[in-house]
């Protein structure tokens, strides 16, 4: 049987070029199918889009040869500081305050802007040989057999892989083909996504400050800058996001506080709907889902990019080393192992981030209480604070070679 490639990904976002490069670096061949134009993810300026990148994840952009094209323009995170309150009346006494020098590994993370992380993974892409980009092009059907997969495009080509790999997001084409089902639930919240110029340094301290409506995270970017996440009501949140610029920082700021001084917008606005989407299973014959395909969470954690990055590490390897012992890439084996994997991680995130924006997003009294005396006490204990501070640099669990600095 002849292929057009070894694995086609479908989805040219940020997960779908990274697990192309670990593919392409280990000798096997790739297309990636990406919906949209290249022009139209080369889009130049700052939009106000950041991620707050674990430690592992930026292990693994290193193996992959992108995070030196990066690391100038990254911020790492050395303190990330938990409050609880409400708006205008300042945090709450108790806190959880997490320094990145209670553990040997360095910063906990980085802030990397969109602009950059993007631009970085489509020049190693477009430098990497045996990656074909595939811009502009629609999946409209996938045909698995027991040898192998056939994507039949818009334009009327068709691909034949070995396997299929769906990194097209929460609505992902990719898994409603193959049958695989979703549950998931509205919060009945939106993101309000923005970037702020302060006048005082925020010296590399990330912070998160719970309120009734949702969490507001103020996040360190170069600079004097921080990118911000704030979640409000769908009905507030939508007449917030209408307002012109200065009323929009009206409301901001009181939220925000003063700590950093004034504050300006710096980039663009934006908002999007806040839900739970998991699907049923990660994989299907012929296909693996990654990233959002997979698993869509609260942004609570800032954890949802870094969870599709360990999907990807872990498919990665577990390809690599199918192909290097002469296995079937793309079959029911090398498959399983991967499900298996990235099963309980997965399920646990959405249930901790689940559980977080219920917790928090809360102004009963009762539970204000317990969870205050639960952020104290988890401060106070210097063991479980570590702990912590691993999680938040994604050093707990299995992790794959990538992402504990190893060659695949």
């Amino acid at each position: 049987m002849e292929y057009d490639t070894d694995i086609a990904i479908v989805g040219g976002g940020l997960t779908g070029p990274a697990l192309a490069l670990g593919l392409a670096r280990s000798g096997l061949s790739v297309t990636l199918v990406d919906a949209l134009p290249e022009q139209t993810r080369r889009m130049p300026g700052f939009d106000g889009r950041s991620y707050a990148l674990a430690l592992t994840s930026v292990r693994m952009l290193e193996g992959l040869g992108v995070w030196e094209a990066i690391a100038d323009n990254a911020q790492p995170m050395l303190e990330i500081k938990v409050t609880d309150g409400r708006a205008g009346e300042g945090p709450s006494p108790f806190f959880m305050h997490f320094d990145h020098a209670e553990i040997e590994e360095g910063p906990m993370g980085h802030m990397v802007e969109d602009r950059h992380l993007r631009t970085a993974l489509m020049d190693a892409v477009a430098q990497t040989g045996g990656i074909t980009v595939l811009h502009g092009a629609e999946v409209v059907a996938q045909r698995p057999d027991t040898t192998g997969i056939t994507l039949d495009l818009a334009t009327g080509q068709s691909l034949r892989a070995r396997l299929c790999v769906g990194a097209d997001g929460r609505g992902s084409g990719t898994a409603e083909r193959a049958g695989i089902k979703r549950t998931g639930w509205a919060y009945s919240q939106t993101a309000l996504v923005c970037a702020v110029a302060h006048e005082k340094p925020h010296n590399g301290i990330a912070h998160q400050f719970f309120m009734p409506p949702g969490p507001l995270a103020i996040l360190p970017l170069t600079g004097n800058r921080s990118s911000i996440v704030w979640s409000e009501k769908a009905q507030d949140a939508a007449r917030i996001h209408g307002l012109p610029d200065p009323e929009y920082l009206d409301v901001l700021r009181p939220r925000f506080g003063d700590f950093l001084g004034r504050i300006d917008l710096a980039g663009a606005r934006y908002s999007y709907p806040l839900g739970l989407s998991l699907a049923h299973a990660m994989v299907a014959d012929r296909v693996a889902l990654a990233g959002d395909s997979a698993h869509g969470v609260h942004p609570i954690a800032g954890q949802g990019l870094n969870a599709g990055f360990r999907d990807i590490a872990a498919l990665c390897e577990v390809i690599v080393d199918a192909h290097r012992r002469g296995e079937d890439i793309g079959g029911a084996v090398a498959l399983t192992r991967y499900k298996e994997w990235r099963r309980f991680d997965n399920a646990s995130l959405a249930l901790a981030t689940d559980s977080f924006n219920r917790l928090f997003s809360n102004d009963n009294t009762f539970v204000r209480i317990a969870r205050d005396i639960g952020m104290g006490v988890i401060n106070a204990l210097p063991g479980l604070r570590r702990t912590f501070i691993r999680e938040a640099a994604g050093l707990n669990g299995d992790l794959p070679r990538l992402m504990r600095g190893h060659p695949l």
